[in-house]
């Protein structure tokens, strides 16, 4: 089977498996924890990089929670042994370590932090990380400690929507109404894995007869990252893509609605880079993104953060490392999993990339992985840093031990 994906597929998939793959012609890549290393390791002078609209995004004017936020440059990282028993987080143990992150970070209590970053009728986006569900996915436990803080503090629970780009995967995560009640769970669009999977050739259920993706009116066609690649026209990546053309276009509830998000990627590999705070919302708020894998590899994560949608809203990283992969990423491979018993949170997704990068790569070597340490596998890092998203110098990094 052909397809397009941001994920390695194994050899015997199945449903609970699958993830972001869809069977069709046209592509010459597979983009895993195998290919993705591979691809930025390839001997060959890579093409010319493709022109992008990045320089838009530049031209606006910054707020005062603009990227990277209101405390550049610092991480702090919780530690706690007693989070985890018996193979499942402990969710006292869990909402101790936020609230003493989040006290380190902000170097006040829950009620003031609130203030620094949220007004009480804002609307905030939780955007989690439902691939691996239930295993490597973001833990509930990690989202009910947000959703606590923030309804203490007067935000109301009607104004708390948990998102992802997948509205199944949200499901597969255990991220449903029922287990958040009075909470909203949105994925940015429908995906048919059994159409992209080639188990059925109905495509009615994301296919109108015009042609066009039943989820199109969901993506803002005002807000977009553009490069100069084609996505392929079959329906196969339209079933996974929305659109196929040289626009990514952002989710009109990121762009329309939400007026804070709040970033909970997880602490996992992808290859020799790592797929956490920036890759989350780098390809997890815009659709048409597989095309862009090969020509922009991780750029893709620093340039789409660029725009207002993201740069302006985004007021908190808390990468969840309760559970940790380093190897087999960004889907979950058990062999490679482990309890990491960690929180990390930033507001600057950037610093907080570096901080895990590294952790992740001394992790990997004492695996006995063997690691490429090239400079391209941060390099989208550091060219944030060069745009005033985020500060990468680990010199310059405030790196708190909780």
């Amino acid at each position: 089977m052909r397809g397009y994906r941001s994920l390695v597929l194994r050899d015997n998939l199945d449903r609970r498996d699958f993830l972001k793959i869809s069977g069709a012609a046209g592509i010459g890549f597979w983009l895993g924890n195998r290919s993705l290393s591979a691809l930025a390791q390839q001997t060959p002078a890579p093409p010319s990089r493709p022109k992008t609209n990045i320089e838009d995004a530049l031209k606006v004017p910054r707020t005062k929670y603009s990227l990277p936020g209101i405390f550049p440059g610092k991480v702090v990282e919780v530690q706690d042994a007693g989070a985890v028993k018996d193979d499942k987080p402990i969710a006292k143990a869990v909402h101790r370590m936020f609230e003493k992150g989040l006290h380190s970070l902000t170097k006040k209590g829950g009620k003031d932090s609130f203030a620094l970053f949220f007004r009480k009728d804002d609307v905030v986006g939780i955007k989690v990380n439902p691939v691996g569900p239930g295993t490597i996915s973001t833990h509930h436990e990690v989202v009910d400690a947000l959703i606590d803080w923030l309804v203490a503090n007067g935000l109301p629970r009607r104004n708390i929507i948990i998102w992802d780009r997948f509205d199944y995967m949200l499901k597969d995560a255990g991220f449903t109404p029922e287990r958040y009640p009075g909470v909203g769970i949105e994925g940015l669009q429908t995906m048919d894995e059994a159409a992209a999977m080639g188990k059925t050739q109905d495509n009615s259920r994301w296919l109108r007869p015009d042609g066009t993706h039943v989820s199109d009116a969901n993506f803002d066609l005002e807000a977009y990252y553009w490069a100069d690649v084609e996505g392929p026209k079959d329906n196969a990546y339209l079933n996974q893509h929305v659109f196929n053309g040289k626009f990514s276009y952002f989710g009109k509830l990121v762009t329309k609605r939400l007026t804070k998000i709040i970033n909970v990627p997880v602490f996992k590999n992808t290859g020799n880079g790592i797929s956490m705070a920036t890759k989350n919302l780098g390809y997890g708020a815009v659709c048409n993104t597989n095309r862009l894998h090969g020509p922009l590899f991780f750029d893709v994560n620093t340039e789409v953060m660029a725009f207002p949608a993201l740069r302006d809203k985004l007021v908190l990283n808390v990468t969840d490392g309760l559970r940790g992969q380093y190897e087999g990423g960004p889907d979950y491979e058990a062999k490679f999993a482990y309890w990491l018993n960690t929180l990390y949170l930033s507001t600057d997704p950037f610093a907080l990339d570096m901080v895990c990068h590294r952790a992740i790569v001394a992790k990997r070597k004492s695996m006995g992985i063997k690691v490429n340490e090239h400079p391209k596998f941060t390099e989208y890092l550091r060219y944030a840093e060069r745009l005033g998203l985020g500060v990468v110098d680990p010199g310059k990094i405030q790196h708190v031990l909780v």
